[in-house]
């Protein structure tokens, strides 16, 4: 493999042609038998991205990915003047690319609200994908998108190319290959470190001025082997659900209900406007939400 791949990791021609390889992987139309049969007909760069994906996504580099930038003091920028950094993103020469960033984030904001969500939920789709600044930033393609997955536990196997795991330092730690690995069932994903993208990034930039349910769909929407698979429900506290589909191009946003359909009461502590549709308890998570809301 061409080693400019590594020192640049740089595997796709655009961002957004990892987002149309996960819209052909999860078509609704195709048939039940055709989501596990995966891999032959997609472009060699994509599976080069997920192989330095999959390879380079340990535990260690999460932490200190946290530790780089979650300090949030990189800049200080308003909504549509990242709106704007990121149509930089887009590739012409890439035929399945033909929104720009704005424009797809209009889109999906316009089919939250046309759905009747409210105000919030809106909000969060406007500003779901910010978190690809990070590619501006000069971070790797692997470390901005992609599907998203625990780390400090087993590789599950519903993982898409999980072949490429196998050159993961991580899968070379006992410790970290059994099922729960550092963490205790059921403790709940607020206890777990996710690989790092553009989502783990956003999360943290917004979760002070978002409801919590706005907080599990942007840290979330790329959490494909759990919403779609099912595969880390044993470290939840919570089962995740599609609250929606189609909205905007390629919308992918979750919400958390509780188990217990008895506990699905909204703390009466909350001021945020939510709608029955995506409602869930604060203490899903385990943690208390912010004392403001917005």
């Amino acid at each position: 493999m061409d080693s400019a791949h590594e020192r640049t990791g740089a595997a796709l021609d655009s961002l957004d042609q990892w987002d149309e390889d996960v819209r052909k992987r999860y078509d609704p139309n195709r048939e039940k038998n055709q989501f596990r049969n995966y891999g032959d007909g997609v472009p060699p760069v994509v599976r080069e991205f997920y192989r330095l994906n999959h390879t380079n996504q340990t535990l260690d580099f999460v932490k200190q990915k946290r530790r780089e930038w979650l300090g949030l003091d990189h800049t200080e920028a308003g909504i549509w003047e990242m709106m704007e950094d990121l149509n930089t993103l887009v590739d012409d020469s890439d035929p399945d690319t033909d929104l720009s960033q704005i424009e797809h984030n209009l889109q999906t904001a316009e089919a939250i609200r046309a759905a009747g969500h409210p105000r919030w939920f809106q909000v969060t789709g406007l500003i779901h994908d910010l978190g690809k600044i990070l590619w501006v930033w000069k971070e790797p393609q692997w470390a901005v998108v992609g599907d998203t997955f625990p780390l400090g536990c087993a590789f599950s196997d519903k993982i898409v190319f999980h072949e490429f795991f196998a050159d993961n330092p991580d899968s070379k730690v006992p410790e970290y290959q059994t099922r729960c690995g550092i963490y205790q069932e059921n403790g709940g994903l607020d206890k777990v470190f996710m690989s790092w993208g553009h989502d783990e990034y956003l999360y943290h930039v917004t979760r002070d001025y978002l409801p919590e349910e706005a907080q599990y769909m942007i840290r979330y929407h790329s959490f494909y082997p759990e919403h779609r698979e099912n595969a880390y429900e044993h470290l939840m506290k919570c089962t995740i659900v599609r609250c929606f589909n189609g909205c905007g191009v390629s919308a992918r946003l979750t919400c958390i209900r509780r188990r217990t359909p008895s506990r699905m009461q909204t703390s009466s502590s909350r001021t945020i406007s939510t709608s029955s549709r995506s409602s869930f308890p604060p203490s899903c998570t385990g943690r208390q939400p912010p004392s403001k809301a917005h």
